[in-house]
């Protein structure tokens, strides 16, 4: 289901903090049970940007090749790239920068806009907690194992990324990514995570 308003994929064809900042305020949509369910962009990490070697990236591993784990991250842009984590969570990425390069960018919250009941249902929480982190978002918008590899701007597309509200740079905070753990420096610290100032749903770190 073609949107008017859907990302090309020269859109992704760029590195990976470029276009984790240009997704704030973007919708992100599920085409799922019939109908749309998605909401706004509020919060987004990049790994293995393209200008440096980023040990926190999934791609970093296996000497830097691809594995049948991480293969869509090294594949053109524009692509989903959907992994499990921790034995229960999916996760929800898009993949950036060049062809045969690991480049992504992990959604980590949403504002909810679209498809409230089924995100209700779904969650069994207060709305705020809907989709204010990355393995809540991709539960709300029934993003599992299939969506893979799925194309994010075809015209057959079940899960899209479309044009929505501009995001100024004041608007916008960046600080270091969550969930590295023991990461060493200074891949710990880069501050590649990027996020809506004030807005409610952005995950708390």
């Amino acid at each position: 289901m073609r949107s008017p308003r859907q990302l090309p994929q020269t859109f992704y064809a760029r590195s990976a903090r470029t276009v984790a900042r240009r997704l704030l305020g973007a919708r992100l949509v599920h085409f799922d049970q019939g109908r749309r369910i998605g909401g706004r962009i509020v919060e987004a990490e990049a790994y293995c940007d393209s200008d440096e070697p980023d040990l926190g990236c999934h791609g970093s591993a296996n000497k830097g090749r691809p594995t049948s784990r991480t293969a869509v991250m090294f594949g053109p842009p524009g692509f989903a790239y959907v992994y499990f984590t921790y034995g229960m969570h999916w996760m929800f990425n898009v993949v950036t920068g060049a062809e045969g390069m690991a480049n992504a960018v992990l959604i980590r919250a949403l504002e909810p806009m679209e498809g409230l009941e089924v995100m209700a249902k779904r969650r069994q929480r207060p709305e705020w907690e809907w989709t204010n982190g990355p393995a809540k978002l991709t539960q709300a918008l029934g993003i599992e194992r299939e969506l893979n590899g799925a194309s994010l701007y075809g015209a057959d597309s079940v899960i899209w990324i479309e044009a929505d509200e501009v995001v100024g740079d004041d608007a916008i905070a960046a600080g270091p990514r969550i969930g590295l753990g023991n990461m060493p420096e200074p891949w710990h610290s880069m501050p590649w995570r990027f996020w809506i100032r004030h807005n409610p749903y952005v995950s708390r770190a």
